[in-house]
């Protein structure tokens, strides 16, 4: 990026983004897969991170389950070099990270022998595809959800860097979300401005707290 009068380099990817995603990569690889191990794939638009074996809860729920440990010595030996901060909050500073940079939301993909996350390189809004938005309203809503917050219509604005004068595009991005199965609304009768939004998988007794 060139300045007033200096060039300076900024990292592409957000790099603590990239740290926790190869710690993880490291920490939950199944070593009983034989011939595999984990990969960093780096490519013009987009990083892939690997590791063999399946994941230990389902992708979509990785911001709000239960921490988990496919080697649990090899995670503690991490966490207490620096390498990783504290458990089970990874997926959740991933999140974070590329809200903050306003990148693609990641995607994390599962079979039965390995587990893979990728990291999309900048891409503005007009760009992103139906898939792309409606991931990245998921994951920010998830992430609002275990930090007590609720998802609205101003935070999806935020999410995106939309300005306020053109909330209809949060609410378009909110309905495609809806329509998809992924949000659901926490009040169907509240007037439009007082409207919050809930993952699919938020139980009305956990409602309580957003």
């Amino acid at each position: 990026m060139i300045g007033q009068a200096l060039r300076k380099q900024l990292p592409l990817y957000p790099e603590l983004a990239v740290r926790e995603l190869v710690a993880n990569a490291l920490i939950h690889q199944d070593f009983f897969v034989s011939g595999a191990g984990p990969m960093i794939e780096i490519f013009t638009d987009r990083i892939e991170i690997g590791n063999p074996g399946a994941p230990l809860v389902a992708t979509e729920r990785f911001v709000d389950s239960p921490p988990r440990s496919r080697n649990e010595a090899l995670a503690s030996l991490m966490r207490r070099i620096g390498i990783c901060e504290e458990r089970g909050s990874g997926w959740d500073k991933v999140v974070s990270q590329t809200e903050i940079y306003q990148l693609p939301a990641p995607l994390p993909e599962a079979t039965p022998e390995h587990t893979g996350v990728i990291l999309f390189a900048p891409r503005p809004l007009a760009k992103m595809d139906k898939a792309d938005r409606i991931r990245a309203v998921y994951w920010h809503a998830c992430l609002r959800y275990v930090s007590q917050q609720p998802t609205t219509n101003s935070s999806v604005r935020e999410r995106f860097g939309i300005q306020a004068k053109n909330s209809s595009i949060a609410s378009r991005l909110i309905r495609e979300a809806i329509e998809s199965g992924e949000l659901v609304p926490y009040d169907q009768d509240a007037a439009p401005k007082l409207m919050r939004y809930l993952p699919h998988w938020a139980m009305p007794d956990r409602n309580q707290a957003v």
